[in-house]
C-alpha cells in the first residue's frame, strides 16, 4: 500500500508500526524519524513563515488575517504522481497541520478515489486507538496490539508511581503571546504525570486566558508548550513572560519551577505523547523520576530566573 501521510503524527505513529517503507510522501511539518522523511517528497506549503513573525502575529494570522482560507496548500499535482492509496490527514484543527477540507480540494482530480483517514482524537485513549485505525487502514492490523500495549504499560508505569503524590497547581501555556491554555490530552498528561491543570479543557480546544485568571490560579509548576514553536524559539521569547505583571510573585516563578516542553511532545496526538507524559514526570516530581531526559526534550528557568537553560 502507498501511504501519504499529511500528519506529523501519523508519519510518526506509521514509522512505529514499521510500515516506513510504504510511505512516498509527508506534510512539510513531518520532521520524525528525520532518516525516514529527510527522503521523502514533500506535499504541501504554508503561507506564512512563523519564523518571520511575533507571536501575536502568528496569533493574529492564524485567527483573523486567514479566517475562511486555509493557511495550508497542498500538490495536487505531486498527489497525482505518487498515486497513494491510503492519505493520513486530520479534523482537530485548521491552524495547526493540514485539514480534511484541504485534502479533499487536492484529491478532486486525481482521477481515482483514494481512502482518506482523518484522525481526530481528543484524549490520550483515543491517540491509542488511533495507532489500531492506521494499522486496520493500511492493512497491517496485526502489528498495532504490540505497539498499543507498550505504550500503554508506558502511561501505566508513571501513573503507578504518581498516585499518591501531592499534585502541585500546573499552567501548561499553549501559546505565549497572547496566552492560551492547553486542552484536549494536556490536562490528561498533567493528571498522570502527578499534577493538576485547573486552567486547561480537557478533551477540548485551547483557549486564550486572561493573565489575571493566570495570577488568580497561582500554578506552582508552569510548563510552556506552545503549539509548533521550537525550543530555541520559546527560549528567545522567554522575555515576554518575565514583562507580564505580577510574573515574579508566581509560586512556579519563585521556587523556579518554569520549564518548557518540546511542542512536539505535546501538540501532536501521536505516540510520543507517552515522552511528553514522561517528561512531565521528571518536571513536577524529580525525587521520583530520577532519569535524565534526552537532549532536547525540555528547558528549565535559570537558578537567576533570567532565561531557559537546557534541563535533563
Amino acid at each position: 500500500m502507498r501511504i501519504v501521510s499529511l500528519l506529523p503524527s501519523a508519519t510518526e505513529t506509521v514509522c512505529l508500526l514499521g510500515l516506513e517503507d510504504q510511505l512516498v510522501g509527508v506534510s512539510a511539518d513531518s520532521d520524525w524519524p528525520p532518516n525516514v522523511v529527510q527522503r521523502l517528497p514533500v506535499l504541501n506549503t504554508v503561507s506564512i513563515d512563523p519564523r518571520l513573525l511575533s507571536s501575536r502575529e502568528i496569533d493574529r494570522v492564524a485567527n483573523d488575517g486567514h479566517r475562511g482560507a486555509s493557511l495550508y496548500h497542498v500538490d495536487p499535482e505531486l498527489l497525482r504522481t505518487l498515486q497513494p492509496d491510503l492519505i493520513l490527514t486530520q479534523e482537530v484543527c485548521e491552524v495547526c497541520a493540514v485539514s480534511r477540507r484541504d485534502v479533499d480540494l487536492a484529491t478532486r482530480t486525481l482521477g481515482y478515489a483514494p481512502r482518506v483517514l482523518s484522525l481526530s482524537p481528543a484524549t490520550l485513549d483515543q491517540v491509542l486507538s488511533d495507532v489500531g485505525l492506521v494499522a486496520r487502514n493500511a492493512g497491517a492490523s496485526d502489528r498495532s496490539s504490540a505497539v498499543v500495549r507498550r505504550l500503554s504499560a508506558r502511561l501505566e508505569a508513571v501513573r503507578q508511581r504518581t498516585t499518591d503524590l501531592p499534585r502541585p497547581r500546573v499552567f501548561c501555556m499553549e501559546w505565549l503571546d497572547p496566552p492560551y491554555t492547553a486542552g484536549h490530552w494536556v490536562p490528561e498528561m498533567v493528571e498522570l504525570a502527578g499534577g493538576r491543570d485547573d486552567l486547561g479543557t480537557p478533551a477540548g480546544s485551547s483557549r486564550r486566558i486572561d493573565w489575571q485568571d493566570v495570577l488568580d490560579y497561582a500554578p506552582e509548576v508552569i510548563v510552556l508548550m506552545p503549539c509548533s514553536l521550537e525550543l530555541e524559539r520559546v527560549a528567545q521569547e522567554f522575555d515576554l513572560l518575565r514583562t507580564r505583571p505580577a510574573w515574579h510573585t508566581l509560586p512556579a516563578v519563585r521556587s523556579g519551577r518554569v520549564y518548557a516542553g518540546n511542542t512536539h511532545l505535546f501538540s501532536r496526538s501521536g505516540p510520543r505523547l507517552v515522552d511528553g507524559v514522561e517528561v512531565l514526570g521528571r518536571a513536577l516530581h524529580p525525587e521520583i523520576f530520577e532519569m535524565p531526559l534526552p537532549r532536547g526534550y525540555a528547558l528549565k528557568v535559570s537558578q537567576a530566573g533570567d532565561r531557559l537553560e537546557p534541563y535533563s
